[in-house]
C-alpha cells in the first residue's frame, strides 16, 4: 500500500527541460491573463486559494494557461494530484486511478484531483468511465480542451463540471513572459547575456499569436541560435535571427495602419473584379500577418450582399456558413472555408443592385419626411382595426393571376426613383423578367379587377401573436 498513497513526483526545474517548461509559473501572482476567472476576488481563484475545488473543465486555444493553472492547482492543493493524458491513456488507466482515489479517500479522507488534458480526445466509453466517480465525489476533475466541450465532452461530464472559457494572451502578456525569460537567472536564460532588439521581440510577439508556449519556444531557438561575441559575450538575436526561429518572414501589416486597409481593400477588389487567384492570395496575406479570421469574416459576408447580391443569392449562404465556420473550428483549419468562400464570391456573377437599393431608398427616407403608412396597408388584425379604416381596399395578391395585383404600396410622393432595377446577370436576370412581365401585362389590362376579386381583406400578419384574434385561423385571407 506504500505505492498507493506516495505523492506524485514533484515538477523540478532542470536545465534539460526546454524553456517553456522551466518558466511555467508556479503560482497564481506569476500567472499572467485570464484575470476573468482567476483575478483577484473571482470565485476559482477563490475556490483554488481555500482548497475547495470542485469539477472544471478549462477550454481555450494552445498556450493560454489551462495545463499552467492545473499545474498551480497541485501546488496549493492538500489533495493528491493525478495527470493524465487523454492521448496516451486509457480506460484501463482511468480505472487503477480511480481504484487509487477511492483508497486513498476510505483510509485516509483524502480527495483526489485527477487532470486529463486534452479531455476532448477521449472518447465516449472513456468519459463515460470517469462520470460516476465524478459524481460521487471520488475524484475532483479537471479537463483541459482546445475544443467547444459542448461538442466534444459528454453532456453528463458538463452538467457536473463548471466550465471556465480561457481567453488567448494578450501581446502584452506576452512581451512581459519573454522579458522574464530573459532576466530569470534560475529558470530563464538570465544567466546568458542576451539582447532581443526591439523588431525581433515584435515577431516573436506578433507570431506567437497569444501563444505563451510558442513565444518561448521561438526565443530558446533564437538565443540558441546566436553565438555569443567573443569579447563581449553578447548574444544579440536580430529580426533575422527571429525570422528563422519562427520560420515566418515579417509582412508589412500593421492592423491598426494603412496598410492593414490597404491589404483588406485589395482582397475585396480582386473578389468585385473575379480574380480569385489574388483574392486568395491577399487572403492568404492576411491570415499569416496574423489578422483575426472573425474580421475577414464579416468582409465576405458584407462583400456577398454588396458585389454579388441576387445575381447569385447562394453567395450569401455560402460566406455566412464560412463565418459560422471560423466560429466552430478556429484556425488554422478555418482558412479553408475562408478560401472557398473567398473563391465563391470572386467567380459567382456581379450585380451591386441590393446595395444600390438600399442606398436610393435610405437617400430618400433621410431626405423627405416620412408619411404615414397608407390604410390599406395598415395592420388591420386586431379588435377595432376596421373600424378605423385599416386595410380597407387592401387587395390579396394571391387571389390574382401570377399571385399578382397592381396597387400602390408606398405613400404618394416618396419615391424619387426606381430603387431596385435588376441586372442582367445571374439569378438577378431572373427577377427582372419576371418583374418585366408583369409590367407589360399590367399595361394590356390583364390584371384589370372584376367584382370577384374586389372584397377587402387582410392578409395574415406574420408572427403577430400579440394580435391574433379568433379570425387570424383563416390562414389564406385573415378575413
Amino acid at each position: 500500500m506504500a505505492d498507493l498513497f506516495s505523492e506524485p513526483v514533484k515538477e523540478e526545474v532542470s536545465g534539460s527541460q526546454p524553456l517553456a517548461a522551466r518558466m511555467r509559473p508556479r503560482t497564481l501572482d506569476e500567472f499572467l491573463g485570464q484575470e476573468h476567472i482567476v483575478g483577484p476576488g473571482t470565485l476559482l481563484r477563490s475556490a483554488i486559494e481555500k482548497d475547495e475545488l470542485s469539477s472544471i473543465i478549462l477550454w481555450g486555444p494552445p498556450g493560454c494557461g489551462k495545463s499552467t493553472l492545473a499545474h498551480i492547482i497541485a501546488r496549493h492543493t492538500k489533495a493528491r494530484f493525478e495527470n493524465f493524458s487523454a492521448v496516451t491513456s486509457g480506460v484501463p488507466d482511468i480505472r487503477k486511478a480511480i481504484e487509487r482515489a477511492r483508497e486513498l479517500r476510505r483510509a485516509t479522507g483524502r480527495r483526489t484531483i485527477l487532470f486529463v488534458d486534452e479531455i476532448h480526445r477521449f472518447n465516449k466509453a472513456q468519459q463515460d468511465a470517469l462520470l460516476p466517480h465524478v459524481e460521487d465525489g471520488t475524484v475532483i476533475l479537471i479537463g483541459a480542451t482546445t475544443e467547444n466541450p459542448y461538442f466534444e465532452v459528454n453532456s453528463p461530464l458538463i452538467s457536473r463540471s463548471q466550465i471556465y472559457v480561457l481567453k488567448p494572451l494578450s501581446d502584452e502578456h506576452i512581451r512581459t513572459i519573454v522579458h522574464r525569460a530573459l532576466a530569470d537567472k534560475e529558470r530563464g536564460l538570465g544567466n546568458l547575456k542576451i539582447e532581443l532588439e526591439p523588431d525581433a521581440l515584435d515577431h516573436i510577439v506578433d507570431t506567437a499569436q497569444g501563444d505563451a508556449r510558442r513565444a518561448l519556444i521561438a526565443l530558446e531557438i533564437a538565443a540558441n541560435a546566436t553565438p555569443p561575441d567573443p569579447q563581449t559575450g553578447l548574444r544579440r538575436i536580430t529580426l533575422r535571427i527571429a525570422e528563422d526561429a519562427v520560420q515566418r518572414r515579417v509582412l508589412r501589416y500593421d492592423k491598426n495602419g494603412d496598410s492593414h486597409y490597404d491589404i483588406i481593400s485589395a482582397y475585396i477588389k480582386s473578389m468585385r473584379g473575379s480574380d480569385p487567384d489574388a483574392a486568395v492570395y491577399w487572403l492568404a496575406r492576411m491570415l499569416a500577418a496574423g489578422e483575426d479570421p472573425k474580421f475577414i469574416a464579416r468582409r465576405l459576408i458584407i462583400q456577398a450582399a454588396e458585389d454579388v447580391g441576387n445575381a447569385d443569392p447562394m453567395a450569401l449562404v455560402v460566406a455566412t456558413a464560412a463565418a459560422q465556420a471560423v466560429q466552430f473550428v478556429g484556425m488554422p483549419e478555418a482558412q479553408i472555408p475562408l478560401a472557398q468562400a473567398t473563391i465563391y464570391l470572386a467567380c459567382a456573377p456581379k450585380s451591386n443592385a441590393c446595395y444600390l437599393a438600399i442606398s436610393r431608398a435610405n437617400a430618400d427616407v433621410t431626405q423627405k419626411k416620412g408619411p404615414p403608412v397608407p390604410m390599406h396597408l395598415r395592420d388591420a388584425n386586431y379588435p377595432g382595426a376596421k373600424e378605423l379604416g385599416h386595410g380597407k381596399g387592401y387587395l390579396y395578391p394571391h387571389d390574382f393571376p401570377d399571385h399578382y395585383v397592381e396597387q400602390e404600396y408606398l405613400p404618394p410622393g416618396t419615391k424619387s426613383e426606381p430603387y431596385y432595377e435588376p441586372t442582367e446577370h445571374g439569378h438577378e436576370a431572373k427577377f427582372k423578367q419576371r418583374l418585366e412581365h408583369l409590367r407589360r401585362k399590367h399595361e394590356r389590362g390583364e390584371y384589370e379587377l372584376d367584382t370577384t376579386h374586389k372584397t377587402e381583406i387582410t392578409a395574415p400578419e406574420a408572427n403577430n401573436n400579440t394580435r391574433q384574434t379568433d379570425q387570424d385561423t383563416n390562414h389564406s385571407k385573415g378575413k
